[in-house]
C-alpha cells in the first residue's frame, strides 16, 4: 500500500537536453515502463498555437517560441503531476524549471546525436523536424554553448550515447526516486 502512494505522489521528470538526443523515444519508454503520464512540450505548443514549431519559428521567430516555453513551463508547474515531460532543446532555459520535477539531461556528443538521427528509419524527416539542425556548423556551435548549460540545470546527467533504451530508462527509474 505504501509503495502505491509512494508512486501516486511522483514527482514529474522532466527531460533536457539537445534536440535529436532521444527525448520524446526515452520518455515514451519511461511512460510504458511507470505509471506515469507523457507530456511532450513541442506537442503542447503546436495544438495551442495549431501550428508545427518550424512554422512558428519561420513565421514568428525564435523569440515567439520561447515566450511560448515559458508560458507552456508556467502550465506545468501549476497543473501537471506524476508525469514525464520531454521537452524541446530550448526549453531548459524557462525560468524555475527545478519546480516542474526533477530534471534529467539526456547527454551525448554532438557526433553521437547525428549518428543515432541518421540511423533512424525516417532520418529525413528527423532532421527536416528541427529547424535549427539545417545548419550543422550553427548547430554545433549551439550544442558546444548549451551542453555546460544543460548540465548546470540536471538534478541527473544519463549518458546515453550507445546506450540501449532499456538501460536509459532503467537509470533513469532508479535515480529519479
Amino acid at each position: 500500500m505504501q509503495e502505491e502512494e509512494e508512486k501516486e505522489t511522483m514527482s514529474n521528470i522532466v527531460l533536457i537536453g539537445f534536440m535529436g538526443v532521444g527525448k520524446g523515444t526515452i520518455a515514451r519508454a519511461l511512460v510504458k515502463k511507470s505509471d506515469m503520464f507523457g507530456v511532450d512540450t513541442d506537442d503542447l505548443i503546436e495544438s495551442m498555437e495549431n501550428r508545427k514549431v518550424k512554422t512558428i519559428f519561420s513565421e514568428n521567430g525564435e523569440e515567439y517560441f520561447r515566450a511560448l516555453e515559458a508560458k507552456t513551463a508556467k502550465w506545468l508547474s501549476k497543473n501537471v503531476k506524476n508525469s514525464i515531460i520531454s521537452t524541446g532543446g530550448g526549453f531548459f532555459k524557462v525560468d524555475k524549471l527545478e519546480k516542474i520535477g526533477t530534471v534529467v539531461y539526456l547527454r551525448s556528443s554532438f557526433d553521437g546525436i547525428i549518428e543515432r538521427l541518421n540511423a533512424q528509419p525516417n532520418a529525413k524527416k528527423k532532421f527536416k523536424k528541427r529547424p535549427l539542425l539545417n545548419d550543422i556548423k550553427k548547430a554545433k556551435k549551439l550544442f558546444a554553448q548549451r551542453a555546460p548549460l544543460y548540465e548546470a540545470k540536471a538534478d541527473i546527467v544519463v549518458h546515453v550515447e550507445k546506450m540501449s533504451v532499456d538501460k536509459i530508462v532503467a537509470k533513469i527509474l532508479k535515480e529519479a526516486k
